[in-house]
C-alpha cells in the first residue's frame, strides 16, 4: 500500500475526483457533528491532507497521520505554504505503534479504513485516543465487488454500515449514524462501475 501511495503523492491533488469527494464529505462531516475552533482533530491516513484543508477553519489543531512518507512530504509542503500553523503532518503508523503524545476531539478518516488490515484493532485504538464526548468521523466504500482498485490489494472491499457499526459499539461508541456522501464512477474492465461512498459518524 504504501509504494502505491508514495508514488501517487505528487499528484494526488491534481485529480478532481478527490477534491470533489474531499468536499462532499467535509460538508456532511460539518452537518453531523458542530465542530468548534477549541477541539483538536487527528486525520488518519491523512494522504495529502485534503480533509484536514476543508476542516482547518473549524478547528483549533489538526495532526495529519499518515504511513507513507511521501504523502507526509506532499502536506508538510502543503501546510509551509499555506502557512497554517495548526496543522502537523507526522508520518506515523498507527496499525503498527500506539501512538501517545496526545488524545483528540475528533478523529476523521477518508478512503483509508479499507486499506487496513485489523478493523477491530484500529477502531480500539481510536478510542483510546478519544475522550468520553469525542467524535469519530469514517468515510469509506460500501461494500463493493472488488473492481475498486486497480492495484494489487491486499484490503478490504468496502463495508457493510452494519457491520462497522457493529465494532463501533463494541468498542464503547455511541450515536452511530451513517449516509451515503458521495459517488464514485470508474472505468474497470467490466465497464463503468458506480461505487458508493458512506460517511459514519460516532461519539464516545
Amino acid at each position: 500500500m504504501t509504494n502505491h501511495f508514495d508514488t501517487a503523492a505528487q499528484d494526488w491533488d491534481k485529480n478532481q475526483l478527490h477534491i470533489l469527494r474531499t468536499e462532499a464529505i467535509a460538508q456532511l462531516l460539518l452537518q453531523k457533528i458542530k465542530l468548534n475552533n477549541t477541539m483538536r482533530g487527528l486525520e488518519f491516513g491523512s494522504g495529502t491532507g485534503l480533509l484536514s484543508f476543508a476542516l482547518q477553519a473549524h478547528l483549533a489543531d489538526i495532526t495529519l497521520m499518515d504511513s507513507s512518507v511521501e504523502m507526509t512530504n506532499t502536506t508538510i509542503v502543503k501546510v509551509e505554504n499555506a502557512q497554517l500553523t495548526h496543522l502537523h503532518p507526522i508520518f506515523f503508523n498507527l496499525e503498527q505503534e500506539d501512538y501517545q503524545d496526545a488524545t483528540f476531539d475528533i478523529i476523521f478518516s477518508q478512503m483509508a479504513l479499507h486499506h487496513v488490515g485489523d478493523i477491530d484493532k484500529i477502531i480500539k485504538k481510536f478510542a483510546a485516543l478519544l475522550p468520553k464526548g469525542g467524535h469519530l468521523a469514517i468515510a469509506d466504500l460500501y461494500k463493493e465487488d472488488g473492481t475498486f482498485h486497480d492495484m494489487e490489494f491486499h484490503g478490504h472491499f468496502g463495508f457493510h454500515p452494519d457491520e462497522l457499526a457493529a465494532i463501533l459499539h463494541k468498542h464503547n461508541f455511541t450515536h452511530v449514524s451513517h449516509s451515503e456522501c458521495f459517488v464514485i464512477e470508474k472505468n474497470t474492465p467490466d465497464g463503468l462501475k458506480s461505487y458508493a461512498v458512506f460517511l459514519m459518524t460516532a461519539s464516545k
